[in-house]
């Protein structure tokens, strides 16, 4: 039995691929799904199975594509009800790949129909567990999101269901098996999660706070619901999309691949319904971009960062690209959803410029000039990272407002003063400087290298949490 992990480090997703004898089984695979495709060609091997742990709130995954293309049997836990041809597997229930086995284990409480699946070898060995989101390296699944599908799954039933699911179907399985979860750090599905992709589930029990053996059940739920923020709003758009079937990706980028001259791309942009899109880096964007641009680079957090900031995931999007990453783009936007990118700036901005089109410039500073511009300007500190980030340590007297509460939160900003924007490292910091140049703001700069720039290089005092601070 081959068991590879497939991560994807831009979204914290892990999907399986599993091989023995020839047959494949890809758990929680990708919207793209010809990489799974071409492996077991490779291996000479037909996928038989797409298991799905749950029905993912983060991503879209591909296994109506999957199954389409190979033929393989799509396979989801106790009490699923896809809106398409699935297998719903009974607890319990074993599966038959080559010379393994996979066993189906119902473990509600991060969604109802939440399932583990238990991989058996060639000699009869239990090796590990698919965990999905039900158990985390580190973590476990949040229990609040399936309330936002379905009001009366609310985060304290499912949190005590997980609870019996970890200690009478996960903590009695033994302790070498290897635990291989859906995510890893990074990922809103959790709180806690470790950078590490795989563990024993011995060390699990040792070292992750939610299998603790003298937890009562209040107890867990105290700890688990505890700290929990808001979801990113796209979560139940991805939820329905999963559960009720969606487009195919080919044609999705059929749509998308769509080369705009300078000439076609502004009639389009004049279109009140259609968002630019640019996903360069935030350097590259702030010597020259197209007004009314939102910038989210790709070489970030791009897909969790779409989600927070496009509301509508019906959203027409046209695309500024880096030259040759046009369809990377449009592939990481069809991940979480966003399905309606309708063509690219042929040539890109450098196209835009050589025809005598305008562009518009943002300025930004170096941590060094931010130190000297607060002592000779009447300015306010925004600082846009998460509230965890900014309570850890922040700079005296800043205002801590998150990037995913600005456009609910652009009242606060001063027209009358000079605002200094920064996040952790300047990725964040350029989506908000794009966001408030979208609806007006001019009189403000961000700080390259963010706070980290900030800590080590200035002399600026920083401070932990000591009480919210607010302009009025």
């Amino acid at each position: 039995m081959k068991v590879e992990q497939i991560y994807t480090g831009c979204i914290a997703h892990a999907a399986y691929y599993v091989e023995s004898n020839g047959e494949v089984a890809i758990f929680d695979p990708l919207r793209e799904v010809q990489p799974y495709i071409d492996k077991a060609a490779k291996d000479n091997a037909k996928i038989k199975y797409v298991f799905e742990t749950h029905f993912h709130a983060d991503f879209v995954s591909g296994h109506l594509d999957l199954a389409h293309k190979t033929g393989a049997t799509i396979v989801y836990g106790p009490t699923a009800k896809p809106g398409f041809e699935a297998h719903i597997a009974s607890d319990g229930e074993v599966f038959q790949l080559g010379k393994c086995q996979i066993k189906a284990i119902h473990t509600p409480g991060h969604t109802l129909e939440s399932t583990t699946y238990l991989l058996i070898d060639e000699t009869g060995k239990e090796h590990g567990i698919i965990s999905g989101d039900t158990l985390f390296i580190g973590d476990v699944g949040r229990p609040d999101l399936a309330q936002h599908v379905i009001a009366d799954l609310t985060q304290d039933k499912l949190a005590r269901m997980l609870y019996h699911s970890l200690r009478e179907k996960i903590m009695p399985l033994a302790d070498d098996l290897i635990v291989y979860p859906n995510h890893g750090a990074g990922s809103a599905c959790g709180k806690k999660m470790s950078k590490e992709t795989t563990d024993t589930l011995g060390n699990q029990k040792k070292t992750n706070y939610a299998l603790r053996p003298d937890m009562t059940e209040d107890e867990f739920v105290n700890e688990l619901l505890n700290g929990l923020v808001m979801p990113p709003g796209y979560f139940p758009k991805n939820v329905v999309m999963n559960l009720k079937g969606y487009e195919s990706l080919d044609e999705v980028l059929k749509r998308a691949k769509t080369p705009l001259s300078v000439t076609e791309f502004e009639k389009v942009i004049q279109q009140e319904d259609t968002l630019i899109l640019d996903t360069r880096n935030a350097s590259d964007f702030s010597a020259a971009f197209i007004a009314k641009s939102l910038n989210i680079g790709i070489d970030g957090s791009f897909a969790m960062w779409v989600g927070e900031m496009i509301s509508d995931i019906n959203q027409k999007i046209v695309l500024v690209t880096d030259s040759g990453r046009e369809e990377e783009c449009m592939i990481r936007l069809s991940r979480v959803g966003y399905d309606h990118t309708i063509g690219y700036l042929k040539g890109g901005i450098e196209q835009w410029r050589k025809e005598g089109k305008p562009v518009s410039e943002q300025s930004r500073i170096s941590a060094e000039e931010m130190q000297e511009m607060m002592t000779s300007v009447d300015s306010v500190l925004i600082d846009i990272r998460k509230k965890s980030e900014y309570d850890a340590e922040h700079v005296e007297g800043s205002i801590n407002i998150p990037l995913n509460r600005l456009y609910q939160s652009l009242d606060q900003f001063p027209k009358d003063k000079f605002v200094i924007l920064f996040c952790a490292g300047g990725y964040r910091s350029m989506i908000a400087a794009s966001i408030l140049r979208q609806n007006g703001f001019t009189n403000f700069v961000d700080v390259i290298g963010g706070f980290k720039e900030i800590a080590e290089r200035t002399t600026i005092p920083c401070s932990e949490y000591v009480c919210p601070t607010t302009l009025l």
